[in-house]
């Protein structure tokens, strides 16, 4: 008996803090306020329309589905729920076969339907989508359909009016914040308030990116600062993208092109990333060196250089080319 208790408690250390800590219940949920409210409202009454979650991703659409789940269903969810990621099977037949023969039969126990996930639906082709809308039409009385995806606008209008749509949001900095903390106590981590910063700033309010990071620094060290998570998260340092900047506003090309070299070989950096990290640091430009016409000259460059490099351009070229054309810019 002892060691079966020992093995479940290894197992239970060495999983993934996005299952480990994923929430269990709508009390546990951080954010989503609202859209927490109006779905633990359906839930409570046993008596829910076909829903479709829209956000970002990692702000807890999947986890709040489950969570319904779990809810409705208590611990026999399972039998009651078919969870599918439509990103990997987003043809015409898993919703002929795989959907609709799940849709017909009858919830088991006293539950009053079944629940159907489709989570990355706006991945599904048109011909599935229009098979899902008549499919959510005939077997209303069995079951129930929630829907997550990341632009809604992939969506056919017909499924859309069919479902109660609820946006998600990116967790505000002081939810990440009680998150984090309650994962540092229980794993014994220590993370400073500058290693919190940069843990943010590197996920960018994704909650998964957030603790998947969390869990690859503390794999390296029990003390968690800023150069640790910048290195683990293969994300350039705020202040390095910024001096890179300042360099090719003065037009000293040459100093911000060593600059944004060794940063992108000691970072790991592809060009897509440093793109999107100099546009974040634009506005951070003293006004001293750029005026505010400037800057958007800028970020409007960054768009350009992006294109190219998405259409399969050389990163590196692109890239120098960007620092020459914000030298020519600010010198104007």
């Amino acid at each position: 008996m002892n060691s079966f208790y020992t093995l479940i408690m290894d197992k239970e250390a060495n999983s993934m803090w996005t299952e480990k800590y994923r929430p269990k219940s709508f009390a546990e949920v951080k954010g989503q306020e609202e859209v927490v409210k109006r779905v633990k409202a359906f839930v409570e009454k046993k008596n829910m329309p076909h829903l479709m979650f829209a956000g970002p991703a990692g702000v807890g659409k999947t986890t709040l589905a489950l969570v319904i789940a779990r809810e409705l269903f208590g611990e026999d969810w399972r039998d009651n729920v078919l969870e599918l990621n439509a990103s990997d099977e987003r043809g015409i037949d898993v919703v002929r076969v795989k959907v609709k023969n799940f849709a017909r039969t009858r919830a088991i126990g006293s539950a009053p339907f079944k629940l159907i996930y489709l989570d990355e639906c706006d991945a599904l082709t048109k011909e599935a989508q229009q098979a899902l809308r008549r499919t959510m039409e005939n077997y209303t009385q069995n079951c129930r359909f929630i829907l997550s995806c990341n632009y809604s606008s992939k969506i056919l209008d017909p499924i859309q009016s069919r479902c109660a749509m609820f946006r998600f949001k990116l967790l505000a900095k002081e939810q990440v914040k009680d998150l984090i903390d309650k994962i540092a106590k229980t794993e014994k981590v220590e993370i400073t308030s500058s290693g919190f910063d940069a843990l943010y700033e590197a996920s960018g309010g994704d909650v998964r990116r957030i603790e998947n990071i969390f869990q690859s620094c503390a794999s390296v060290s029990n003390k968690i600062d800023d150069d640790l998570v910048f290195k683990v998260a293969s994300v350039a340092k705020p202040k390095e993208i910024l001096t890179i900047l300042e360099h090719a506003v003065k037009a000293e090309f040459i100093e911000a092109k060593k600059l944004l070299i060794n940063t992108m070989l000691e970072y790991g950096l592809s060009g897509i990333d440093v793109i999107k990290q100099i546009q974040q640091k634009v506005w951070d430009i003293s006004s001293e060196l750029a005026t505010d016409k400037q800057k958007l000259e800028i970020i409007k460059l960054c768009g350009d250089i992006e294109f190219r490099l998405v259409e399969g351009s050389d990163s590196y070229i692109q890239l120098e080319a960007l620092l020459a054309k914000i030298g020519a810019v600010c010198e104007k």
